[in-house]
């Protein structure tokens, strides 16, 4: 087994009907730009009557036909968010625990102590988030995932992962394993996947291999480590 292997995403995903929602943070190849991506997916009508909206600078999940919304509590949140020289992204309303934590001092990881997986029994979804931070012409950055001890959410366990960014080389987290009933809960450390130099190859690699029935919503964004400025690349199936 070759722990240091670097999986294309697109093969990495391509016959799993069901990962969930995903981030993704890495370094291109050429050592330019820190890349961030963002999907969901989704099974109901509540979760699939969605879009990605960005809204100065910022990207939200928001409904696409508001008279459809059943349930808004765990759908409908921001996805992207930044505070000073950082970048947070999350698949829940966790960024603002983390933007308000950092407002008030705390670190990424205390600011996730006061939050645990999702109560949507029985799956009891994990909350993945990830935090970027970029400074002297390059960034560092970690990855989280809050996920259930047992199968009836009696404790919650918390796992942080702290990565010093390396050319082409990206980090991927999910929440879900593949479908089921309940769907199985993520396992082990984040997935080492490539980060092209093209925004646009990496995007449609990664949207055209999620499972077409169960995709939402990508969001990728590259950010220039020299100048700051950024490309951001928006797709959803709803239109």
């Amino acid at each position: 087994m070759d722990i240091y292997k670097i999986h294309d995403i697109g093969e990495l995903i391509k016959d799993n009907a069901y990962v969930g929602r995903g981030i993704v943070i890495g370094k291109t190849e050429d050592g330019t730009k820190a890349a961030v991506a963002y999907f969901i997916m989704g099974r109901s009508a509540n979760s699939r009557n969605r879009i990605f909206t960005v809204k100065n600078g910022e990207v939200f999940t928001e409904p696409f036909d508001v008279s459809k919304v059943e349930d808004p509590s765990l759908i409908i949140y921001a996805a992207l968010r930044s505070y000073e020289n950082k970048l947070i992204v999350t698949n829940g309303d966790q960024t603002d625990t983390i933007y308000n934590g950092l407002v008030d001092g705390k670190c990424f990881k205390c600011a996730l102590e006061s939050r645990e997986f999702e109560p949507d029994a029985p799956n009891l979804t994990p909350r993945i988030s990830g935090i970027v931070t970029f400074n002297d012409g390059d960034f560092s950055y970690e990855m989280s995932i809050l996920k259930s001890a047992d199968a009836i959410g009696s404790k919650c366990n918390r796992y942080t992962y702290s990565y010093s960014p390396l050319n082409g080389l990206g980090h991927f987290i999910h929440t879900y394993v593949c479908d089921g009933n309940p769907i199985p809960t993520f396992q082990g450390e984040p997935e080492r996947v490539a980060i092209d130099n093209d925004i646009d190859k990496f995007t449609a690699n990664l949207w055209a291999n999620l499972n077409e029935n169960n995709k939402i919503s990508l969001y990728v964004r590259y950010v220039d480590l020299r100048d700051g400025s950024a490309e951001e690349r928006l797709i959803n199936k709803n239109k």
